[in-house]
């Protein structure tokens, strides 16, 4: 009786050397990509954090148009990085490529283990909160767990919609930007009709009294606008992924970042026509607040904005980020198992899988206040000083490599305002307003010394690793994937 042949581990149209993900993202789903990250519960919740560092409405107006300029520097020159360096990955791939492997590392290890599960564990309890609230009216506190219970069912939903599909994950994220924008326009025009009706609260009048003029302050407030534009720099993550990625990837960040900058500086002004200074300082969430005074019985639709843009936002979270922990495991500095890619649906599975476990960790035994507090100080430190790095490595690349091909260049005196921005952004509150939370992130950073030297610098590799790493690969039916660059 002649032996069985033995079948091999994959479909043999799927071999692992020709896997590659897609390139599904067009200009639209690249502005949704960019808008939908950055609109999330930030302008809804944030305004009255401004003003408060601030001490003006006119002050905080600034601040405001100030962030949405920075983001479109910033966007504009990691537009430039995109077109030297075409690989996925972001900030994390350009210091790769410009700087070497210990520093790039750093970023990584920081990033997936720490930045971008908070951020996405911040927005789904801010999700799980809006969620919850209507269901115990008058109630100042929530149940824990019950919040917690939506936050993670919110996460692993999200996380088997970017599983299953990139279409799926892009459609969810255009739909729910639109809405995103709509819930805006509603805001914007209830500010209208209100200045219509005569009415203008004290707010607008004497409108730079009282501005702070000390630089923590001032960062400070910077870092709580910036907190509503987070997201900026998301579509150099997934540029493998991105149809003519020469053109698009500027085209998006130039209709994107001015839009939202435009939107968020009317939804402010709407806020202002309607409250008092004081009503926006006292308010936890200023929309909420805004929407009583105005819509009446159609209040509740705030509170559903609110929820739809943050599932919005971790959505957009999980399909960018879980790309950066792909690239990283495909150059070595993660285990290789997050580099494959599913062999029907090709999408990064292991590494969504990764990012979703880190968030569930970090939501379990933490709660809102510390988690959303986390992430508007240490957490926005943390990445200016990466933003700060990845900067520098454009400049270094205009000056040191001036005859690389580039579709795309920005002026040089944008890059060095970027710099100074975000040298300004990580020194300032250390200075004038040191927390501890800047310590802690700073601290974790430099702990990814001890794993880099003896994993990454002597190739210590555990024996057990490989069998694991197979095991794995035939449970989630996934294969190593190549780079998809021209």
């Amino acid at each position: 009786m002649r032996e069985e042949e033995e079948r091999p581990p994959f479909p043999r149209d799927a071999e692992p050397a020709k896997l590659r993900l897609r390139r599904e993202l067009g200009l639209a789903s690249s502005v949704s990509l960019i808008a939908g990250c950055m609109i999330g519960s930030g302008i809804f919740m944030n305004p009255q954090l401004v003003l408060y560092h601030m001490g003006s409405p006119g002050g905080s107006l600034i601040i405001w148009a100030a962030c949405g300029f920075l983001a479109t520097l910033g966007a504009l020159s990691y537009a430039e990085l995109g077109t030297l360096i075409t690989e996925s990955g972001g900030d994390y791939v350009y210091i790769l490529r410009t700087f070497g492997s210990l520093p790039a590392f750093l970023v990584i290890y920081v990033s997936t283990l720490l930045v971008r599960p908070a951020g996405i564990a911040a927005m789904s309890l801010t999700f799980a909160e809006y969620v919850v609230a209507p269901f115990y009216p008058g109630c100042s506190s929530l149940p824990v767990v019950l919040v917690k219970c939506v936050a993670a069912a919110c996460i692993l939903i999200l996380a088997l919609v970017n599983c299953r599909s990139v279409r799926l994950a892009t459609g969810l994220m255009n739909l729910c930007t639109v809405a995103k924008v709509l819930a805006l326009l509603v805001i914007i025009g209830g500010g209208l009709w209100a200045l219509a009706q005569g009415h203008v609260a004290e707010t607008l009048q004497n409108a730079f009294a009282g501005t702070t003029q000390q630089l923590g302050s001032i960062s400070i407030a910077f870092y709580q606008g910036l907190w509503s534009f987070n997201g900026w720099n998301n579509l150099n993550l997934v540029t493998e992924e991105l149809r003519n990625a020469d053109k698009n990837l500027v085209r998006a960040v130039v209709i994107s970042i001015p839009l939202v900058t435009g939107l968020y500086i009317l939804v402010n002004l709407s806020y202002m026509v309607v409250m008092s200074p004081s009503d926006i300082r006292d308010s936890s969430a200023v929309a909420v607040t805004w929407g009583n005074q105005i819509l009446g019985d159609w209040a509740w639709l705030v509170p559903v904005s609110v929820a739809l843009s943050t599932f919005g936002s971790v959505n957009g979270a999980f399909f960018s980020g879980s790309r950066v922990c792909y690239v990283a495991a495909r150059e070595g500095h993660m285990p290789g198992i997050l580099s494959m890619a599913h062999i029907q649906h090709l999408t990064p599975s292991p590494a969504l899988t990764f990012t979703s476990a880190v968030a569930l960790i970090m939501i379990i035994p933490g709660n809102f206040s510390s988690i959303v507090n986390f992430c508007r100080q240490g957490w926005s430190f943390i990445l200016w000083m990466i933003h700060g790095t990845t900067i520098s490595c454009l400049l270094y690349l205009k000056v040191k490599k001036k005859d690389l091909p580039r579709s795309y260049k920005v002026p040089i005196i944008i890059p060095v305002i970027m710099l100074l921005a975000s040298i300004y952004l990580v020194l300032a509150p250390i200075i004038d307003q040191p927390q501890m939370e800047f310590l802690y992130v700073f601290l974790f950073m430099l702990s990814g010394l001890l794993v880099y030297f003896p994993i990454i610098y002597f190739g210590y590799q555990p024996q057990f690793l490989q069998e694991v790493t197979e095991q794995l690969q035939l449970l989630l039916e996934v294969a190593p994937a190549m780079k998809n660059v021209d």
